[in-house]
């Protein structure tokens, strides 16, 4: 089993930053990806962003050229750095991890961000 565990959410102002950190923990070894999806209040939990173990990279479009997400696999860790925070990001974040062959996943407890304007 993989566990992850998340850390950097809180408040800020429009305009604003702020880091989003991952790491996981156990075995994980072939194709798979880590990234970051977000549910704001009565919403579904839409993706963010994500990486592969190739280095691919996807974005959702609402944060194309303001999120850059980058990920350490020796240190299994994946970060999310959030800048130009609109209100319209605040949600709650979660880290997950999915296998692409088999279909394995496996979501963190969630960290709120919150942007007020």
């Amino acid at each position: 089993q993989v566990q992850l565990v998340e850390s950097g959410g809180g408040l800020v102002q429009a305009g604003g930053s702020l880091r989003l950190s991952c790491v996981a923990s156990g075995s994980i070894f072939g194709i798979n990806t880590m990234g970051w999806y977000r549910q704001a209040l009565g919403k579904q939990r839409e993706l963010v962003a994500e990486a592969t173990t190739s280095g691919t990279t996807n974005y959702a479009d609402s944060v194309k050229g303001r999120f850059t997400i980058s990920r350490d696999i020796a240190k299994k860790t994946v970060n999310l750095q959030m800048n130009g925070l609109k209100a319209e990001d605040t949600a709650v974040y979660y880290c997950n991890f999915r296998m692409i062959r088999s279909g394995y996943e496996s979501w963190g407890q969630g960290t709120q961000v919150t942007v007020s304007s």
